[in-house]
């Protein structure tokens, strides 16, 4: 890989350290050449810092190590994007990241879902809401309702209506959502099931 050290002519480029699971920025450091090769070999990775004058190895001293996964380096040639495996917090100060926020996996729009869905279910005296209804409705109504938009998504299956095959998909997604809180669970409750199998 081809990295330009000597830009900004203090032999440093930012290499920015992400999740490879989550996706999240968990810290921002600074490597020369010889942290860069250090990282390689030892798939450990380690930095230039600015402050000790030396080359630091994440977690020598915590052993909290950021384990490599991969590196990227941006059109420049002058950032790196360090995806890894951290063991345990990242943040000196025992955060899982530098700006203090928690490394949990989000899936965007599904888990803004899944948390209209848990507000519906702790407030299911709301009227108005379909999704309290379900719930003041109980386990078997919410069973059965999965069910039948599972069997409708088999039968559009079978048929050339790729629109009504998409909505009846949706409509299966978004009531397995309301099943999965109804038993006490989250979606990443069934993709930590599914990363195990791997």
């Amino acid at each position: 890989m081809e990295i330009d050290f000597n830009k900004n002519n203090d032999g440093l480029v930012p290499a920015i350290i992400q999740d490879a699971i989550t996706k999240n920025v968990l810290m921002l450091g600074y490597m020369n050449q010889d942290a860069y090769q250090k990282t390689i070999a030892s798939k450990k990775v380690t930095f230039f810092s600015r402050t000790k004058n030396r080359l630091w190895t994440k977690g020598e001293e915590s052993g909290n190590f950021l384990n490599l996964v991969d590196i990227k380096n941006d059109c420049d040639k002058d950032t790196l994007l360090i995806t890894v495996t951290p063991t345990g917090p990242t943040c000196h100060k025992g955060s899982d990241t530098c700006w203090d926020e928690e490394n949990t996996q989000s899936f965007g729009f599904l888990s803004t879902l899944e948390a209209v869905i848990k507000h519906r279910k702790e407030n299911k005296e709301d009227e108005k809401s379909y999704v309290a209804s379900l719930f003041r409705k109980g386990m078997n109504k919410i069973a059965q309702k999965v069910g039948e938009e599972a069997v409708e998504v088999v039968i559009e299956a079978k048929d050339d209506n790729e629109e009504l095959f998409l909505n009846e998909s949706a409509d299966l997604l978004f009531h397995y959502l309301i099943l999965l809180q109804a038993k006490g669970y989250t979606l990443k409750d069934v993709v930590n099931i599914l990363q195990s199998r791997g």
